[in-house]
């Protein structure tokens, strides 16, 4: 079997996890977290190894809530996203910082636990069974090629939105070949219906077509990936202004400007599965509910886990 690895990031959760955090909520019917089926789901899939990205403050409790039930089912490793992993020169020049860099940053900080093709999800939202398989096959049949490869899960923009509030983001244009085009990230992304609207700071909305594909933080990439990361990490760092303490390091930023240049290609691998997750407090019951559907469904046993 060939081999690649599942990179989740969990380094934003909060500094109280397992104490309220949104994201670490037990969603399960034995207290299962969101996290528990995106891992399932990958095993089964064929990934066989799995590298948490957290944060080293949070590596006990993180160990305890979910960290040592997924040691025992597959390799695990710990990749560390701290503030001040930056290059030396770069250490002193945000003073007011409180918070890490962002998804190019956390992907970064794996480069030393992953030698294989890697798919990169979020902690806190649940993909679907289609994503992983989907991203297995690409990731183990990839063909040499000039351009760094990339595959990119997209989902369709209606079924990624919460009803509790605006969301983030990446909305895709891809072309006829299935290769992405570009990537926008777009904020306040509310429901209207079966549509979409972006609702703007001045008041004003703008339409969205509800079919669009958008990225959900799901990449496929290669180890030769890290090398890209790493010289526009400096570049990012050199030229943002140390009094904007918000600027992030981000993955569809990043990806969306290595298109433009030409540098890479993306081929876009559709999933038509409900996302779900914990976006909003209030989103949890429904969510609650949606994993009870699917066990009841026999998606998934009633205890993860418990035969493998």
């Amino acid at each position: 079997m060939s081999r690649a690895t599942l990179v989740v990031m969990a380094a934003g959760i909060g500094s109280r996890f397992g104490g309220g955090i949104k994201q670490l909520a037990p969603v399960g019917p034995n207290g299962e977290i969101i996290m528990d089926y995106s891992i399932y789901d990958a095993l089964e899939a064929g990934f066989d190894k799995v590298v948490f990205v957290i944060r080293k403050d949070l590596e006990k409790d993180f160990k305890d809530v979910i960290g040592r039930r997924i040691e025992q089912q597959v390799e695990v490793a710990y990749a560390y996203q701290e503030l001040d992993d930056l290059p030396e020169k770069y250490r002193d020049k945000f003073p007011g910082r409180t918070k890490p860099w962002g998804t190019g940053q956390a992907i970064l900080c794996c480069r030393e636990l992953v030698d294989s093709p890697f798919l990169v999800i979020n902690a806190d939202d649940y993909y679907g069974k289609d994503a992983y398989r989907e991203a297995y096959s690409y990731l183990t049949s990839m063909a040499d090629a000039d351009k760094i490869q990339i595959c990119m899960v997209s989902f369709i923009l209606k079924n990624t939105l919460s009803d509790n509030g605006g969301v983030t983001r990446g909305v895709c244009r891809v072309d006829e070949n299935d290769m992405l085009a570009d990537i926008t990230e777009t904020r306040n992304i509310g429901k209207d219906g079966e549509g979409a609207v972006i609702r703007n700071g001045d008041g004003t909305e703008t339409r969205l077509d509800g079919e669009s594909p958008v990225s959900m933080n799901m990449w496929g990439l290669t180890p030769a990936f890290f090398g890209i990361l790493e010289s526009g990490f400096e570049a990012f760092l050199e030229e943002t202004d140390p009094d904007d303490l918000k600027a992030e390091y981000l993955l569809p930023t990043i990806i969306g400007d290595l298109l433009e240049r030409g540098d890479v290609q993306v081929r876009v691998l559709r999933s038509r599965d409900q996302w779900f997750g914990v976006t909003y407090r209030e989103d949890k019951e429904a969510v609650m509910d949606a994993v009870r559907n699917l066990v009841d469904k026999g998606v998934y046993p009633s205890v993860l886990y418990r035969d493998r």
